[in-house]
């Protein structure tokens, strides 16, 4: 295996030590902006290659709906804290499972989107999630994306991509996703969320978002789904061939 870098996380959330971490076959981490197709473009990548996909969004997604039906106030973190420990949260494939129940369509509402910000910036429900993504990736060859997967969870992964694209583009997939879901949105609403959500998601005090130093920057911007997923292909690969030098 490759000597791995790792990257200290400036918001405070630091990662484990070398011994600490879980060391799979191979790790391709995939972090970006809301809307920038990482989640398609992941899953796609992972079967390609063969790797286990690893939607991490999904699990915060899954403790806040889990907290909603429970009528937790999202504001409460010591009561989302024993959401996060009461629920089983499992990845079978396409499909995200909450206490059994296939939650894969529930968890991508507009609404849920817009409160998981809430267990996104709650600590220990980071710091147990953080783990089970460690442990779901020991000992296997995984594709896993998210917003910190290569400067917290991951950040001694052989091979780093951020994932990005414009404001726009970002904004007018979120809104065809939606509708296509029966949603009733208008594109002034997503966008205007979008935007509490970027600046959310790069300011909060833990696992916020930022591109590591060793990560390879991908813009999806007028290319189609089956081109980012061959340009990452081609970074992985070239990562495999420099690895194995």
């Amino acid at each position: 295996m490759a000597n791995r870098q790792t990257i200290a996380d400036p918001t405070g959330f630091a990662p484990p030590s070398r011994s600490a971490l879980i060391a799979p076959a191979m790790v391709v981490t995939i972090d970006g902006p809301a809307g920038a197709g990482k989640s398609s473009a992941a899953r796609e990548l992972a079967r390609r290659l063969g790797f286990r996909f690893l939607d991490t969004g999904s699990m915060y997604r899954a403790v806040t709906l889990a907290a909603l039906e429970r009528g937790v106030d999202l504001t409460d973190t010591a009561a989302l804290e024993g959401v996060a420990e009461e629920v089983e949260i499992s990845l079978d494939d396409d499909r995200v499972l909450l206490d059994g129940r296939d939650v894969t369509k529930a968890i991508r509402t507009l609404e849920i989107t817009t409160a998981t910000r809430y267990a996104a910036d709650c600590p220990r429900v980071r710091a147990q999630l953080v783990d089970h993504q460690r442990r779901l990736a020991d000992g296997v060859d995984v594709v896993t994306e998210g917003r910190d997967q290569s400067t917290v969870v991951f950040p001694d992964a052989e091979c780093k991509i951020f994932l990005t694209a414009s404001e726009e583009v970002r904004a007018e997939r979120r809104f065809i996703d939606l509708v296509q879901r029966g949603e009733h949105v208008t594109r002034t609403d997503v966008l205007e969320k979008q935007r509490v959500r970027d600046q959310g998601d790069s300011t909060r005090a833990v696992g916020k978002l930022y591109k590591a130093e060793d990560a390879i920057e991908v813009s999806t911007d007028g290319l189609s789904r089956e081109e980012v997923v061959d340009r990452l292909l081609e970074i992985v690969e070239e990562r495999r061939r420099t690895t194995a030098n």
